[in-house]
């Protein structure tokens, strides 16, 4: 402002100029010309409480949650606590403060050490060719087969203790925490991109001889064509030494390719997807008298779906540089 006006600005100019108005910059003109010292553009005392926590004590706090916790100083701890970041910020500077002040620090600096999100890195050295080849069965599928995505999804059954019930105060839904275990299964399911539609079967056990029976179903749906299956790394989805599935296919006339998501990325796999639907739509807050029971609740959802709801997703993912920095794809 005080430059400008050497120049010969005027007022209203400054303050188009600067985003300010013209009485603001009259302001601090007549403040430089009654005591014509650099200290006059300081601001003044405000009235309140002057600071009790130094500027460079805030800033030292900061750093130190921004920080990794020294395992050999602070014994037993991953993440930091408001009580922990005062006690090293005492180790370090001398200063103590309260618990609350620590948490009111960092709220105005946005800061949340002591939460935690998970992330997942995929080291498999083929990561950029695998994801290329699924991208491309997603985006261009085949004109001579179907792309079937098919995993595996254990299954609980927990039968709640006392009945889920509606709040009549706030209309929020109330269900027991007590339960009974009535046993584990396993739900293997096959989502056509396509379409939608899911073919699926639940067994007693997740087995390489499971799997086989479902394929052979799988193979009963769609007896013409190719059939591009899209699973991840699980043991049973490779050959083995009877060499399954390479027997499974030339019984079906070589009609099957497989095709791997990279290691550590099967949520590449649009069944997942799938998967989380059926999980809060039927498992989540469901109760289940026996395995019976679960199991005809979750494949008479499963006919619902492929009757009425049933519809192809729009997969979409962007690349993350954390996750393979070689990988060169910008979008699926």
């Amino acid at each position: 402002m005080l430059l400008m006006a050497r120049r010969g600005v005027s007022a209203p100019e400054i303050g188009r100029r600067l985003g300010c108005s013209d009485r603001c910059v009259r302001k601090w003109k007549a403040r430089f010309a009654a005591e014509q010292t650099l200290g006059c553009l300081d601001d003044r005392p405000r009235a309140g409480r002057p600071a009790r926590i130094a500027l460079h004590v805030r800033c030292e706090l900061v750093r130190i949650a921004c920080e990794r916790i020294d395992e050999k100083r602070t014994k037993f701890r991953d993440v930091w606590s408001y009580g922990a970041l005062a006690d090293e910020l005492k180790r370090r500077t001398g200063v103590q403060i309260s618990i609350s002040e620590v948490g009111r620090i960092l709220r105005f600096a946005e800061l949340r050490p002591h939460n935690v999100k998970q992330w997942l890195h995929s080291p498999d050295p083929a990561f950029s060719a695998k994801a290329k080849k699924i991208c491309q069965l997603y985006l261009n599928p085949p004109n001579d087969g179907v792309v079937l995505c098919i995993d595996e999804k254990p299954l609980q059954a927990l039968q709640r203790l006392h009945p889920t019930h509606l709040s009549p105060t706030d209309a929020s839904v109330r269900f027991e925490f007590e339960y009974k275990r009535h046993g584990t299964q396993s739900l293997l399911a096959a989502f056509d991109i396509s379409d939608g539609n899911v073919v699926a079967s639940v067994v007693p056990h997740r087995s390489a001889d499971a799997l086989l029976d479902f394929l052979k179903q799988v193979a009963r749906e769609h007896p013409r064509g190719r059939i591009y299956v899209v699973w991840d790394n699980l043991n049973i989805h490779y050959d083995g030494r009877d060499k399954r599935w390479t027997r499974f296919n030339r019984q079906h006339g070589g009609r099957f390719r497989f095709i791997y998501t990279p290691k550590h990325a099967s949520w590449m796999n649009q069944v997942e997807i799938w998967f989380s639907i059926l999980h809060r739509r039927i498992l989540r807050y469901g109760s289940f008298a026996s395995l019976k029971d679960q199991r005809a609740q979750v494949l008479k959802f499963i006919r619902h779906w492929n009757g009425h709801e049933k519809h192809p997703f729009r997969w979409t993912w962007r690349c993350d540089s954390r996750q393979n920095p070689k990988r060169q794809a910008r979008a699926a």
